[in-house]
């Protein structure tokens, strides 16, 4: 699903806390199917866990000494990006009214076409041509050493202490290293990561802007934060501040402006499915059968069936497919 131009936004995290809350009001609110994590999460001791697809994990936690009733969330890529507009600024609202804290939201700007290269913005970098507050760039290069083939190129600017960090980087290429068969719809992404006060400022301009003023500000932002014109390494700053926009830049920034928020359509694979439950709950659950038996466990199933919705009758259409057998290998403990 693309915007105009090839242009699109998506909402790639999002973390808050709530300073008192049900859990069981968060979890419905969110959605999905929870589990109770044998450990604790961000220093609280409390957690419970969601998982949609591969990429997509929740984490919840509570019970702080300090302040038992407090809740912290986190929701990856995998779950957010597929919320569309209206649950999106449901959930935004319903913090707000509690009284919580947007703690982290990123913001994924899309260049589906790939009009400009990450080539193309590390040798503007380098050329002295990047008008930025922050000092810090780096270039992380990933590749695939059996193969001997470079797997692609992130550019960072900023750091991970600040308040906000961007990432840029060939999404077309990262979803294909993994196998994803709807890579060639992307291109370059331009990933904005906002943290504590700046996270809040930002999940609260998506909830009261409309789409026309919310997308003017994502621009505005993005070009407070990094810019790049005409100019050199050894120019005044007065003198890069007024020299004229490179035009892949101009045009890039103007493509975004016409940008829509869209909602990630992800595919969860059943084999994906049997991974992950024998990697994570086949412990647990081996204690349950040695504690009560197999009838317990077969009660269990029979009740589960009766929890299906759609997301379950999607995955269960698949086992007409051809489903890789999961072999579970088990390493001797020490």
């Amino acid at each position: 699903m693309t915007g105009s131009g090839g242009f699109t936004q998506t909402i790639d995290w999002l973390a808050f806390t709530l300073p008192k809350a049900e859990v069981a009001d968060v979890i419905k609110l969110i959605g999905g199917d929870w589990f109770q994590s044998e450990t604790g999460f961000r220093g609280y001791p409390v957690a419970q866990l969601m998982t949609e697809g591969k990429t997509g994990v929740g984490k919840l936690g509570t019970g702080a000494p300090r302040n038992p009733k407090e809740v912290h969330v986190d929701l990856s890529a995998g779950i957010i990006s597929q919320w569309d507009e209206l649950k999106l600024k449901t959930v935004l609202a319903w913090i707000f009214a509690q009284k919580g804290h947007v703690t982290r939201i990123d913001v994924a700007l899309d260049d589906r076409e790939a009009t400009v290269a990450v080539e193309t913005v590390r040798q503007a970098v380098e050329a002295g041509q990047l008008v930025s507050r922050s000092k810090q760039f780096k270039v992380i290069q990933a590749s695939n050493h059996r193969e001997g083939v470079r797997t692609g190129e992130t550019l960072y600017f900023g750091s991970r202490e600040s308040q906000t960090m961007l990432r840029v980087y060939d999404k077309r290429l990262e979803l294909k290293s993994r196998g994803r068969e709807d890579a060639e719809s992307y291109g370059v992404r331009w990933e904005m990561e906002f943290k504590q006060d700046r996270a809040q400022a930002c999940a609260k301009a998506l909830l009261t802007l409309d789409a026309e003023d919310w997308r003017a500000f994502l621009v505005g932002v993005l070009r407070s934060y990094v810019d790049f014109r005409e100019t050199t390494r050894e120019a005044e700053s007065y003198e890069k501040y007024r020299a004229p926009l490179l035009s892949w830049w101009e045009g890039l920034t103007e493509g975004f402006r016409r940008c829509r928020l869209v909602v990630e359509r992800i595919q969860q694979r059943l084999d994906d499915v049997v991974a992950w439950f024998a990697n994570a709950l086949s412990p647990m659950l081996a204690v349950v059968v040695a504690c009560r038996g197999d009838q317990f466990l077969t009660e269990m199933i029979y009740a589960g069936t009766k929890r299906w919705n759609q997301k379950h009758y999607a995955l269960l259409k698949q086992r007409k497919k051809v489903v890789t057998p999961y072999v579970l290998h088990l390493k001797p403990r020490p």
